[in-house]
């Protein structure tokens, strides 16, 4: 099981897409959990999405994809589960923003934001999840032994 888990090819695809949705979901799980780049922090997350509904359990696993997440797959360890949890948490995610739209506020013009940034983390997640951790990834160094 751990070995279908970890094995990769050595594609530069899939070290392209797993630093960049590292690089761009790391700071949304700092914000939750450390309080940076104008975040609430683990309290004040956690206080706000039990209080809308969402069982703490949850919450917490939400912490490990969004935080811990992006830095296994910075190093490609557990990429595939890395990538699964943001793609959950994203797919999530597109619930209340489907009610904005598809497109991101850029304009300030709606009064809220659209999903699409959303549905691309899916999809690159998703990719992971099919393809792997690829070069330079520790999933294939492992698998190698």
């Amino acid at each position: 099981m751990i070995q279908k888990i970890l094995k990769t090819d050595s594609d530069i695809t899939s070290l392209i897409l797993r630093i960049t949705l590292a690089v761009v979901m790391f700071p949304h799980g700092a914000q939750k959990v450390l309080g940076w780049y104008g975040g609430y922090g683990f309290s004040g997350t956690y206080a706000f999405l039990t209080g809308a509904g969402f069982p703490g359990f949850l919450v917490i696993l939400l912490f490990i994809a969004e935080f811990l997440g992006p830095i296994g797959l910075l190093s490609g360890l557990l990429t595939r589960v890395a990538a699964a949890g943001i793609a959950v948490a994203m797919t999530v995610a597109i619930l209340p923003h489907a009610e904005h739209g598809f497109f991101m506020n850029w304009a300030g013009s709606q009064k809220g934001e659209g999903f699409e940034f959303h549905l691309l983390m899916v999809a690159i997640s998703l990719a992971l999840v099919i393809k792997g951790g690829g070069k330079l990834s520790l999933d294939g160094a492992i698998s190698k032994n």
